[in-house]
């Protein structure tokens, strides 16, 4: 009978360890700084609609800003629109993700006038960071950013786009007191949580269940990152829930990423006016490429209707 007693709790270490190591991996994979196997960064072929438009916003002329934020040195591309306007977007990017990747984005607001500010996030492009915030730490980097732009322009009138994480990001930033200079939000393919997305990632691409392993990921997060995945500072849905400005929802129909039902949650939440914009055969963040005359008049309506 001792015998047996020895065995089991042999096993259960054993799987406790076993269970520990792997959690300390998947933290790895999910937050800290690095290239990601899953993430591709193949450049835009000829082909694409948005070819051109990265060429000619590579092109234009920018100022480099910084900002510190968390003891993080901060950098992001401005660039003005070609005749004097108030109005300037902050575009933020996605997940393992850069500035210069949204290029085809910058564009788009520099053909409708606007100013546009382009910051790498913490952990990503030329930004100091170790550990990815997934929206939760960058929303705080997004007012500083804000901040920054009211006090060179008082009169400033911001719009924020993010797309994929960037996306969670100004949802997530919609439940802060934000200055009023903030006027709209566009989101494009962002999740409902941290929490959802990564349960759906752990399921899609390994076949894990969210227990025990992500409670055990999560913990790890709120001790060096300083946030659980399940709270509520990492839900789009909850900041949403408190938001009162118009919110443009996009989302593809065929994004097998950030499930297209996020969309629903996310449009359901909102407490301010509303729009949403389905693209047929649209993957994870292909909705411009995939229909961009559509992406283009829906994004401009929006624009001067809020």
């Amino acid at each position: 009978m001792k015998t047996f007693y020895k065995i089991i709790a042999s096993i259960i270490v054993f799987l406790a360890i076993a269970s520990i190591g792997a959690s300390f991996y998947f933290f790895h994979v999910a937050q800290v700084r690095g290239d990601k196997s899953f993430i591709s960064h193949a450049a835009t072929p000829k082909s694409s609609p948005v070819y051109q438009d990265e060429k000619d916003f590579l092109k234009l002329d920018k100022e480099n800003l910084s900002l510190k934020n968390d003891g993080l040195n901060l950098k992001a591309w401005y660039v003005p629109a070609e005749n004097k306007t108030d109005k300037t977007v902050i575009v933020v990017h996605g997940f393992n993700g850069s500035k210069e990747q949204m290029a085809a984005y910058g564009m788009l607001f520099h053909k409708l006038g606007y100013n546009v500010l382009m910051p790498d996030n913490r952990a990503h492009g030329a930004s100091d960071g170790t550990l990815i915030g997934y929206g939760v730490t960058d929303k705080r980097d997004l007012i500083k950013w804000t901040n920054q732009l009211i006090k060179t322009n008082p009169k400033s009138e911001i719009t924020y786009f993010g797309l994929s994480m960037g996306a969670a990001t100004v949802m997530m930033a919609s439940g802060q007191d934000l200055p009023k200079n903030v006027v709209n939000i566009i989101e494009d393919c962002g999740y409902s949580s941290v929490w959802d997305e990564l349960t759906f990632q752990a399921k899609d691409m390994y076949n894990l269940p969210a227990f025990p392993l992500l409670y055990e990921v999560s913990a790890l997060s709120k001790v060096r990152a300083g946030f659980a995945y399940g709270e509520a500072g990492a839900s789009s849905v909850k900041a949403l829930a408190h938001n009162k400005l118009p919110v443009l929802f996009i989302h593809g129909d065929a994004d097998d990423f950030v499930p297209t039902t996020m969309v629903d949650q996310n449009y359901a939440a909102t407490k301010g006016p509303r729009e949403k914009f389905i693209v047929k055969g649209a993957k994870h963040a292909k909705a411009l490429e995939t229909d961009k005359a559509g992406y283009y008049a829906k994004v401009a309506a929006f624009l001067a209707k809020y």
